[in-house]
């Protein structure tokens, strides 16, 4: 109850000091309640207290201090707006140096600036209102939190509106929830976090706008009035952050954007002399501004938008979906192609129809470092690619940028006004003459070529594997705590029988060019790992204990003995291990497509997975896990089961890695308690993640997220899309049981995907991670559902476990790992 005396003592000083009505400060002992407000310096804005129009609840908030007040439009920013007040609360600073809000009627707080303060600031710390209007928390020269990076509904000069893309915090502007309401609203506004080049307009988790493609850093110059005053808006963007912000030449001018409740942008300016607000500029404005007007592979004309005629118009090679329903003026169906692609051995017979003055869709993959001509070979290259556009950037370095598209078009416009580009669409048909790009023959020699020079690498290895095998006797030796070491590597009887062949160090060494940095594939829990070549130029993957890791010896021995007892297509091998000189090393086969997670979820490299690649993937995970779990030697739970755990091999055939969590069970033993929680949070069971209760259906959970990752082509681990963040099985789940569930196929596969075979993997994912184990199938039951005919029915899925969304003030989402050895780069 410190926190009472507290308030009690502070509020006995506000009244005595009654004459602070009208400082821009507010420090320890001072407190805002009832009428007083803060006054920022030069009088521009004012901080206070205040109850809508028409409404009898009350917030702390900040207005223009020259518009008339209780206006609606005069308020900017509100602190408590999921938490009402029924009277007017106390805005002081608490014990630990934050603002809080108080409700005074029940004593309690509301809101809180909620940031860590040292010791040494919590009883110096001082709010200030600046006279751009937003509201600081400082300690001596440091700001310690502002409004500024926590807007409501307006962006005045100054606030970014934002995309963090190493944390995936976001910082979006918020729409009331009605004119007299500031509690948040249906509409948000900001920066797109899948493509972070565009700004988008959402209804609550729907796309309702969205702008044209930021090429470069820019900044320009939007509005001009007659009096000379201009508005500039500026694209900015670094290694961490993409953000757009703007400014005004004349800093008196009271300009402000606002998102209204019916998710208009508006750009609006005070006019002191009418004492109104004078709208500059509004989006969005007509048909062609809403976002998918037309639906896919069509464009909205921006010349006749509101034309008695359909502004929507096929693209070339396309028509219409539902001829009917387009003449009738629903467009939403969009275009279909009118002929099939003819696409295969990275061959396209096509060519590429070209559309200028577009606004371009959305969607969109940024390829760096590109030059036109590659630009197109690289979609001409790709069967999965349908479009690209080659833009000249207006930033200082003036580099031009190659964007390309996966899947259907959408959300394109022609006769754009801002950003008018020119788009490559593929269709079917001959190439007009003169058309531009790498000719058929061409591309035909150079698969000729590439198909010999790959079947002379592969002698090669072939040739190189059995001279290592010869070699392999002469380099078995090892010290004696190498020997002792390996001999509890054992797993029956007390004997050595892990079968696996030991390396000396030297021999180590000479493969990894001493383990040369520019060797190094990654690093992970367990330590580094690199790239060797062995005797008879093998490539293997090495990796190496670190000596700084606190972890790692146990998962060492858990590894080195189970491994080496596992043999199936579907598992990495271990093809050795060193221990000498304080070194622990394991020596697998090389995977030179690397990991899962690196195609999945990369926007471009995520194409090379066309559907078939992807049920191959998902079948072969499938046995590998059902492998460990019943037809080895050995009874085994993975535990850490996850897209950076599975390893692709040259012909992308997928391989289940990293068994150092890995728990052998007995052949008759069904479940297990750990008081070791280790693993990766999203791919744990409930009953695991909270109990530290396993079994079979641990791995059978994860393998649930995995399938449902590999379908949709998203992360799980930071599957953050809109304010309320879910997982990416409740996502699923909500598209299913509307019977959406075309909606989960990933864009770059779901025009060319077996429709019903991807319908039955999600149907098949959201069985496996349901709340209850005894809900879940087996993985024999798995295989036979993934691989039975469409006539099949399957049981019903109930709502997956972990579906229940966070309510956070902060869009903010982490990739939360616990105790985990994965290897993050290729193996």
């Amino acid at each position: 109850m410190g926190w009472l005396l507290r308030y009690l003592v502070t509020l006995l000083l506000s009244l005595i000091l009654s004459f602070c009505t009208g400082q821009d400060k507010i420090v320890p002992g001072i407190s805002i309640s009832g009428n007083l407000t803060l006054t920022s310096s030069l009088g521009a804005f004012a901080l206070g207290f205040f109850s809508p129009e028409n409404s009898s609840k009350y917030f702390l908030g900040i207005w223009y201090n020259t518009v008339p007040v209780p206006s609606n439009t005069a308020i900017v920013w509100v602190a408590n707006r999921k938490s009402p007040l029924d009277s007017p609360g106390v805005l002081m600073l608490a014990s630990d140096g934050n603002l809080v809000v108080l409700d005074e009627a029940r004593k309690v707080m509301v809101w809180s600036s909620n940031v860590s303060v040292s010791a040494a600031a919590k009883n110096s710390t001082t709010g200030s209102l600046m006279d751009t209007g937003n509201l600081v928390l400082r300690f001596g020269g440091d700001t310690l939190w502002e409004s500024f990076e926590h807007p409501s509904d307006n962006m005045l000069p100054g606030i970014k509106v934002s995309f963090n893309k190493r944390t995936g915090q976001q910082r979006r502007l918020t729409s009331w929830a009605a004119p007299d309401d500031p509690q948040p609203g249906n509409f948000t506004f900001g920066i797109d976090p899948e493509v972070p080049f565009q700004t988008f307009i959402w209804k609550e988790t729907t796309g309702y706008s969205r702008s044209s493609i930021f090429v470069g850093k820019d900044t320009s110059t939007v509005f001009q009035n007659q009096d000379g005053t201009a508005y500039f808006l500026s694209y900015n963007f670094d290694a961490d952050e993409v953000y757009i912000t703007y400014s005004v030449s004349d800093s008196s001018v009271q300009l402000r954007v606002w998102l209204s409740p019916t998710g208009q942008l508006e750009l609006l300016q005070w006019q002191g002399s009418s004492r109104t607000w004078l709208l500059l500029a509004k989006y969005p404005v007509d048909n062609c501004d809403f976002y998918a007007r037309c639906g896919p592979y069509s464009a909205c004309h921006r010349d006749e938008p509101q034309s008695p005629r359909s502004p929507c118009k096929c693209l070339t090679g396309f028509t219409a979906k539902f001829p009917n329903k387009w003449v009738a003026g629903e467009w939403s169906g969009g275009c279909v192609r009118e002929n099939v692609l003819t696409c295969g051995n990275g061959i396209f017979e096509g060519y590429f129809s070209k559309l200028e003055k577009v606004k371009l869709p959305d969607h969109s993959v940024l390829l760096e470092n590109r030059s036109m001509s590659q630009c197109d070979s690289e979609c001409r290259h790709n069967c999965s690619c349908t479009a690209y556009a080659y833009v000249n950037a207006t930033d200082t370095n003036n580099i031009a940028k190659c964007f390309v598209w996966f899947g259907e078009l959408m959300d394109l416009e022609q006769n754009h006004d801002i950003g008018q580009y020119e788009i490559y669409i593929r269709v079917h048909g001959s190439e007009p003459a003169g058309n531009k790009g790498l000719s058929v023959n061409s591309l035909r020699q150079s698969l000729v070529i590439a198909i010999v020079s790959s079947a002379a690498g592969l002698l090669a290895i072939i040739f190189g594997y059995f001279l290592w095998k010869k070699n392999l006797g002469k380099e078995g030796r090892t010290t004696g705590r190498m020997s002792e070491i390996i001999s509890n590597v054992s797993v029956a009887g007390g004997r050595n029988d892990t079968e696996l062949p030991l390396f000396n160090l030297r021999s180590i060494l000479a493969a990894t060019n001493n383990f040369s940095e520019a060797n190094k594939l990654g690093e992970g829990g367990f330590g580094p790992v690199y790239k060797g070549i062995l005797l008879g130029d093998q490539e293997v993957a090495i990796k190496r204990l670190s000596k700084k890791s606190g972890q790692g010896h146990l998962e060492f021995m858990n590894e080195s003995k189970l491994i080496a007892k596992l043999q199936h297509t579907n598992l990495v091998r271990l093809l050795g291990c060193c221990i000498e000189e304080e070194e622990m090393i394991l020596i697998y086969e090389y995977m030179p497509n690397r990991s899962l997670d690196k195609f999945l979820f990369d926007p471009f490299e995520k194409t090379k997975l066309d559907w078939g690649t992807r049920f191959r993937i998902i079948e072969g995970i499938a046995q590998g896990v059902l492998y460990i779990h019943k037809y080895s030697r050995l009874k085994i739970i993975h535990r850490d089961l996850k897209a950076s755990n599975v390893l692709l091999d040259g012909t992308m055939n997928p391989k289940v890695s990293d068994f150092g969590m890995a728990r052998i069970f007995g052949i008759n033993q069904v479940e297990a308690n750990t008081n070791k929680v280790v693993g990766t949070y999203g791919y744990m069971s409930p009953e695991y993640a909270l109990y530290g209760h396993f079994s079979e259906k641990l791995d059978v959970f994860s393998f649930g997220v995995l399938l449902l990752e590999i379908v949709s082509g998203k992360r799980n681990a930071s599957f953050y899309r809109f304010e309320n963040s879910r997982t990416l099985a409740r996502w699923v789940w909500e598209l299913w049981k509307e019977g959406r569930g075309v909606e989960v196929i990933d864009a770059s596969v779901r025009e060319t995907c077996r429709t019903h075979e991807a319908l039955r993997c999600i149907q098949v994912g959201l069985l496996c991670v349901q709340e209850e184990p005894a809900d879940r199938p087996t993985m024999s039951s798995v295989i036979r559902m993934i691989g039975a005919d469409e006539a099949t029915s399957l049981p019903v899925s109930k709502e997956p476990a972990f579906s229940t969304p966070r309510n956070s003030s902060s869009i903010t989402t982490y990739s939360n790992n616990v105790v985990t050895f994965t290897l993050p780069e290729a193996r």
